[in-house]
């Protein structure tokens, strides 16, 4: 479960967070929305202890994440630009990322799922960015977390890759685990969440299902709803 308590952020004199509160304890795949700058990011990484909020605190399973960071170990998180070192092979960066981890990895199967063979030894310089993409979804879901957190996961993905994921972030899901996830994807939400929550402007806006936010917006598709809030909000 995680718990977000009076969460504030903000960049100099830009509020990126005012005050969030949000409990999620609720297995399944929350989608995470809100337009660029909303400040979906800033929370996810405040989770991570990427960043530092200015208020508030995030409790994992009831224990305050503020100031540790051996609880990281038991999240998967797949950023939404992969910084490689760029003149690491794909086989060297998978054994660093191994090494760092105290989980068992299971990586064979994604490799060959994602048909990431011929580039084991390509250096990461040289690869294209779906294929560096595909490597970032292999280091992400090769270990056994109970929380997963994905920020834009199909980005440069084609067809056939972007079904391939689904399959696995259902496949997590059944295992009873959290899924989090931002995209701007809006049929992949309706697709496959179970929860949605809408920030904008470091507020939250809506929590609850997709059905519920067409509901409240008299909309009968979830783009239409997203812009029925924005347009009220920003009228």
């Amino acid at each position: 479960m995680i718990e977000i308590k009076n969460l504030y952020k903000s960049y100099g004199p830009v509020d990126v967070l005012n005050g969030i509160n949000l409990t999620l304890d609720q297995k399944g795949i929350i989608a995470i929305l809100g337009p660029n700058g909303s400040g979906k990011t800033t929370m996810i990484k405040t989770i991570l202890g990427m960043v530092i909020a200015q208020k508030g605190d995030i409790l994992l399973n009831g224990e305050s994440v503020k100031n540790k960071w051996s609880y990281r170990d038991q999240i998967s998180y797949l950023p939404q630009i992969a910084n490689f070192p760029q003149n690491l092979s794909v086989t060297e960066l998978i054994g660093m990322i191994k090494n760092l981890r105290t989980q068992q990895a299971d990586d064979v199967a994604l490799i060959e799922l994602f048909g990431l063979t011929p580039f084991l030894d390509k250096k990461l310089g040289t690869l294209s960015g779906g294929t560096r993409q595909k490597v970032n979804i292999v280091l992400t879901f090769m270990f056994d977390s109970p929380l997963v957190i994905l920020d834009e996961p199909t980005t440069g993905l084609d067809p056939v890759a972007l079904i391939h994921l689904k399959k696995i972030i259902n496949e997590e899901k059944q295992k009873g685990k959290m899924i989090l996830i931002t995209t701007h994807i809006m049929n992949l939400v309706e697709e496959i969440s179970d929860q949605v929550i809408f920030i904008l402007d470091g507020n939250i806006y809506f929590n609850g299902t997709v059905s519920g936010l067409k509901s409240q917006t008299k909309q009968t598709n979830l783009e239409h709803a997203i812009a029925a809030i924005l347009e009220k909000n920003h009228a």
